[in-house]
């Protein structure tokens, strides 16, 4: 969701996350927007859409209905409904998709506990991953469907979607969620030649941008989502990866100093309006869509939007800018001695025992439901066997081929790695201390009582 240190979002309590990440900063810095194509690894046993050979069978499921949650809305919705259309027409069951809202969770415990579960689940956070597999809501994959992860799927990824020794997950959808999009007329205008690649540069940028006329930063601040990836990019680059594993597991508080050093950077550009598309009351009105369009479309569009890869899909859907000429991206800029990579994910889980949920996660894990889904754009996959001349455009396949080049040295989104309750629950915990910090960036010691205020009782339930 979620880059050259990787971070990937959910819960990283596993040796991963205490690798090294120097691999990570080679490939991340491949993230040019003067790609060339990149890797194009090919799936002998074809792409899998309507029309090619399928490399996994499915059985028949004529007359079976199947309900499937995520978060997705808008594009992302329409571009996986093209995956489950594929499902339909191999296997004959008919599958209805239903958005979660943003507190997944909370959506998913009220439909478990009512007795009325999707057959499968898109869980954004890994804690919720635990947090179900704790209380025996989330079925074990099944054998074609392990055959299929096995096959298709590095350790690393394998690992997150695990809990005490059971496959649990299909990582289906990835993201790399430190990448700067940016909008090359905004930039010509200003006389902007080159990307920043520092913290400091990217903050003159802004100020040049805004200097000729332009929105600088759009911040979709309305979802606390965004702003607990824009805190732990800078966190991780600066920290490092062993204090960014050690406030992940909270084993240090978020009074810590290296906390307090976070936040003081990051006011430097939340803590200047003329910065922020609309501000900071501005950007707390902004939902994440609204400001990929506040980037690419209007009258006066803003300079920069900060997110990950499936910025694409609303840049697509939503405006009219060509990605790789009028919308380019950058890495996140580092902030310490190396840029940060963090990457985030989304795992399919199965909270009923029955055929049609296995076969649903067999599909996801194989090369076909990638491929599908690569092609409609704003989507990357850590299916390492896809063919990846199946992405829509060369910017993401770069970012893709990146992400796959970093292999298992990767750090999960933290604030995934939480229980709910702190990482990921609208209007509480983080989203809420962040949104708050947003408001007034001058109050660092304040943010961090919030922090850790709620940390300390989340981590203790």
């Amino acid at each position: 969701m979620r880059s050259s240190i990787l971070r990937v979002t959910g819960s990283h309590t596993r040796s991963t996350a205490a690798r090294a990440a120097a691999a990570v900063v080679a490939g991340a810095m491949a993230l040019t927007l003067t790609a060339c194509g990149g890797d194009d690894d090919k799936d002998d046993e074809g792409s899998g859409e309507s029309g090619a050979a399928a490399s996994v069978q499915l059985p028949k499921l004529d007359g079976q209905k199947l309900e499937v949650a995520a978060v997705w809305t808008g594009p992302e919705q329409e571009n996986f409904t093209k995956v489950l259309d594929e499902f339909e027409k191999r296997t004959g069951a008919e599958v209805s998709f239903v958005p979660t809202g943003n507190n997944t969770s909370t959506f998913l415990g009220t439909k478990i506990q009512g007795g009325k579960p999707p057959n499968v689940a898109f869980l954004p956070q890994v804690g919720v991953l635990h947090q179900f597999a704790q209380k025996g809501w989330v079925k074990p994959l099944g054998t074609e469907a392990q055959a299929q992860l096995d096959k298709n799927f590095s350790a690393g990824w394998k690992d997150l979607g695990a809990y005490e020794g059971k496959q649990y997950g299909v990582y289906a959808k990835a993201a790399n969620k430190s990448l700067v999009w940016y909008n090359t007329a905004a930039f010509e205008a200003a006389g902007i030649t080159a990307e920043p690649k520092t913290w400091d540069e990217f903050v003159q940028t802004a100020q040049t941008l805004s200097d000729a006329g332009s929105p600088a930063v759009s911040v979709g601040g309305q979802d606390g989502w965004t702003l607990t990836d824009w805190f732990e990019n800078i966190y991780l680059s600066q920290a490092g990866p062993e204090k960014y594993d050690q406030l992940a597991k909270h084993e240090i508080k978020w009074t810590d100093p290296s906390v307090k050093e976070a936040l003081t950077t990051l006011a430097q550009l939340w803590g200047k309006d003329d910065l922020l598309a609309g501000g900071s009351a501005g950007a707390l009105r902004t939902e994440f869509p609204k400001s990929v369009t506040n980037t690419f479309s209007g009258d006066t569009p803003a300079g920069m939007v900060y997110e990950g890869d499936f910025v694409a899909a609303n840049i697509n859907a939503d405006t009219k800018a060509k990605i790789g000429t009028d919308a380019k991206v950058f890495p996140f800029p580092a902030v310490g001695d190396e840029s940060p990579v963090v990457s985030g994910g989304d795992v399919a889980v199965a909270l009923k025992d029955d055929k049609g949920s296995q076969a649903l996660l067999t599909f996801l894990a194989s090369t076909d439901a990638a491929e599908i889904w690569a092609a409609q754009g704003g989507f990357i996959s850590p299916n390492k066997e896809m063919d990846r001349k199946k992405y829509k455009d060369d910017v993401t396949r770069d970012i893709a081929a990146a992400l796959l080049k970093a292999g298992d040295d990767f750090r999960f989104d933290m604030s995934d790695q939480a229980p709910a309750a702190f990482g990921g629950t609208q209007g509480a915990g983080e989203w809420k201390a962040l949104q708050d910090f947003l408001k007034d960036p001058k109050d660092v010691a304040g943010a961090q009582q919030q922090l850790e205020t709620s940390a300390a009782k989340a981590y203790k339930g």
